[in-house]
């Protein structure tokens, strides 16, 4: 029966294995409890680089003592309006507000008629504001960037996202080639209310086929078919990013209401499903299709895969992610404003800079992470904003 240990079939001897198999247990189980706790890791990393960002920002300091009333008129942003009125009514306590916000819509009404002072807006303009404004006063309203806008949270102004069908094996596009796609040839278009020609281009740069995305075998020769938004506040957006201010499309466009609109005819909406129906019965089902449209509408749809974008040929491609949205990286992340009526080279109305450097401070940016509806500007964004007021 002699002393020496058996030998197992996976090779070593008996004691060898017993040894081992402890050894073995505990990798597996440090393995298990890595995996448990990297996602942990991942959050805490991602929220310090946002604290960092954050950090950068500077804290709000009273460049003067203020008082009297501040008149705002459009859209209450979300509710944030309120919230900086309330933070900075602890610096400078002498500041009063008269609010009226029935809608983003009539903002620049408010400061052509002269019954405002800030006119909050939760999109870009569109001609017929800028025509209003300017040929009431010869120049153009200022903006200020106060926010970037929401990434998945439905109504807050979010970002644009390109979609095909999961079965497409396009990964990425820039905006040139979604120019090409979207868009058709055109002579110029407005870029405030000034009409250039250097938005114009040929019907050569129309892309209308998978092959001239460089899509092989049966995808070559098939046609794009282009889906999307109907005339409203995020179209006005994507033809300022994407077709260069122009307003002519692929033919083959179809665009669709917001699911929900206040803008459906009242007999139509047992019949008008909107974007939900465009992606979920349309976009789905059609391998050839392609759409722009908000992540909270999409993220229904299993079926759908988003793309990678590049603002320049060459890249970088971006993914759309929260991240790349708040580092504004992401090339269709869009912008919150406020407007306001500044002759060109006159001093800002005292106590509404001393608002608008509130809401550009850390204190202001913070608040609009705590309120969760819409991402703080970077860092980079404020001091671009802050020159304005200067």
């Amino acid at each position: 029966m002699g002393g020496a240990p058996k030998a197992w079939c996976g090779g070593g001897t008996q004691h060898e294995a017993q040894s081992d198999e402890p050894d073995e247990r505990h990798r597996k189980l440090m393995g298990k409890r890595l995996l448990i706790l990297l996602p942990f890791v991942l959050v805490l990393a991602l929220a310090s680089l946002r604290a960092q960002d954050l950090n950068d920002l500077p804290h709000y300091q009273p460049g003067q003592r203020v008082s009297g009333t501040i008149r705002d008129f459009g859209f209450s942003l979300g509710g944030m309006m309120p919230v900086w009125e309330e933070g900075f009514h602890k610096f400078q306590p002498d500041v009063q507000f008269d609010d009226k916000f029935p809608s983003g819509d009539v903002a620049i009404a408010g400061l052509v008629s002269g019954v405002a002072d800030l006119g909050p807006q939760g999109r870009e303009l569109v001609l017929t504001e800028y025509l209003a404004f300017y040929e009431t006063f010869h120049y153009y309203p200022t903006n200020i960037m106060v926010m970037t806008g929401a990434y998945d949270v439905d109504g807050m102004t979010c970002g644009l996202v390109i979609y095909v069908n999961k079965n497409n094996p396009l990964s990425k596009l820039t905006i040139k080639q979604l120019d090409g796609i979207f868009g058709s040839e055109r002579v110029g278009a407005y870029h405030g209310i000034k009409w250039t020609l250097q938005a114009g281009r040929a019907a050569s740069e129309d892309i209308r086929t998978w092959g001239q995305l460089g899509l092989t075998g049966e995808w070559a020769d098939k046609p794009i078919h282009t889906y999307g938004h109907a005339p409203s506040g995020t179209t006005n957006f994507f033809q300022l990013k994407v077709l260069n201010g122009g307003d002519k499309w692929n033919p083959n466009y179809r665009g669709y209401v917001e699911t929900g609109s206040k803008m459906i005819a009242d007999d139509d909406k047992a019949q008008l499903g909107g974007i939900q129906h465009m992606l979920a019965d349309e976009l789905a089902k059609d391998k050839y299709g392609i759409a722009w449209t908000v992540i909270p509408q999409a993220r229904k749809v299993p079926q759908l895969k988003p793309l990678a974008l590049a603002a320049k040929d060459g890249g970088p491609y971006v993914e759309p992610t929260k991240e790349s949205f708040q580092n504004r990286t992401y090339p269709l992340t869009r912008s919150i404003y406020i407007y306001l009526n500044r002759p060109p080279g006159a001093p800002l109305d005292a106590k509404s800079k001393e608002f608008l450097r509130y809401i550009l401070s850390r204190e202001g940016q913070e608040a609009v992470e705590r309120e969760g509806k819409y991402l703080p500007l970077t860092a980079k964004a404020v001091r671009e904003e802050l020159k304005k007021l200067e």
